[in-house]
């Protein structure tokens, strides 16, 4: 096969994971997954941006079969799934010398055992000739590792993003063609692995406003003819205002938790509040980080086991904690037979979120009218906060 054209002298050169289902052992592929390396060929130096998962090496040589020199190997950051191929690339080309962050230095020594005498750290700004074509390296720290960089191509206005702008999406399209099912998957990307770093996100953002794009081109999933588009997502996603939504990620055992459930998603919605709720039973648990990535309340609910919360609301609790969206509110709607910590161990459990808490609905057995009427004032007290922050 010969490289996929993208302009003159820069060429894709990437494997489509159709069937993958999972990555990093967590992570849902529902919809697979591309890696994207790229040729980019000067009138003296020729350069590969980033390897491929070392499951699809067949796929990358069968396209550099063609190819007899490569002077650079830009290595834009050192998960395996960019750079597991770099040892192997480095033997067939003896001549290239790998381009990254000293951050990613380290790091592929460690994890891949590059010979350090084959990699240059270069700094932020710095920029490599081609002849004809010029690579400018933009470090971009913890999108969504430390040693990140993405790579700006002067003359032809392209930039290579990285993990940046991506999406877990298998397609043979080299750019964007269905903006709404791409806009589902990078959301869902997004909230998976960069929500976290938000914060970051939004200085990264601004620091990129001094190039003019025409073109993203990232490391999962196709490329953007139309840069704004997921830059501006990005801008929201990464805001710091919330919408108008609460989230409720929840289990029920015996029925009392799901009826708490139903009443006040009825009660929320009565008061123009948009709910997301979230059965944990058989959630996909990437749905529900996308849901988060909006919310400006999260509700969890409870039944309790053996005096505590129930595993799957402890695991879903836990990873709101990690995910760090930019929620401002939080409460709990649980349920007991004799005895609970559940309010307790969910409200430690999100602790680093920083929530304003409202008051929780803690009930013994099945609802009573009384504790219907609880779950409305409830639904009173969340709608208020939401006015109050403008959101309603």
């Amino acid at each position: 096969m010969k490289p996929r054209k993208i302009t003159e002298g820069v060429s894709w050169c990437g494997a489509i994971d159709w069937d993958r289902r999972l990555f990093d052992a967590l992570i849902p592929l529902p919809d697979g997954t591309t890696y994207n390396a790229y040729l980019v060929e000067g009138s003296d130096k020729t350069a590969l941006l980033d390897t491929v998962d070392p499951a699809t090496e067949e796929v990358l040589f069968d396209y550099l079969s063609g190819v007899e020199r490569i002077d650079y190997l830009v290595a834009h950051h050192a998960e395996q799934d960019h750079a597991g191929l770099i040892g192997s690339v480095l033997e067939k080309y003896p001549e290239a010398r790998v381009l990254c962050t000293p951050k990613c230095k380290a790091l592929l020594i460690d994890e891949l055992h590059i010979d350090a005498g084959r990699a240059d750290a270069v700094e932020d700004g710095a920029a490599v000739p081609l002849g004809g074509k010029t690579l400018e390296f933009i470090h971009m720290p913890w999108v969504h590792w430390p040693d990140t960089m993405v790579t700006y191509l002067r003359e032809d206005r392209l930039l290579f993003s990285c993990d940046f702008f991506g999406s877990h999406l298998a397609v043979n399209d080299l750019y964007v063609q269905d903006e709404g099912r791409v806009y589902e998957a990078a959301k869902r990307y997004y909230a998976e692995i960069m929500m976290p770093f938000r914060k970051l996100i939004q200085k990264h953002l601004k620091k990129l406003e001094g190039h003019d794009v025409a073109a993203i081109l990232p490391s999962h999933g196709p490329a953007h003819e139309r840069p704004e588009f997921i830059v501006d997502a990005y801008r929201d996603w990464s805001s710091d205002t919330p919408k108008n939504v609460a989230v409720i990620p929840y289990i029920s055992m015996h029925d009392s938790t799901r009826r708490m459930v139903d009443h006040l998603v009825r009660a929320l919605t009565d008061r123009g509040v948009t709910v997301e709720r979230f059965n944990l039973e058989d959630a996909d648990i990437g749905k529900l980080a996308m849901a988060l990535v909006d919310a400006a309340t999260i509700i969890v609910g409870t039944p309790t086991v053996l005096g505590g919360t129930h595993p799957k609301v402890v695991y879903a609790a836990y990873l709101a904690n990690a995910l760090r969206p930019k929620a401002k509110f939080g409460s709990v709607v649980a349920s007991h037979g004799w005895a609970s910590k559940a309010v307790e161990q969910v409200a430690e459990l999100v602790s680093g979120l920083k929530l304003d808490i409202v008051p929780p609905v803690l009930i013994k057995g099945a609802p009573r009218d009384e504790d219907f009427k609880a779950l409305d004032e409830l639904a009173d007290g969340i709608a208020a906060k939401h006015e109050e922050a403008g959101l309603l």
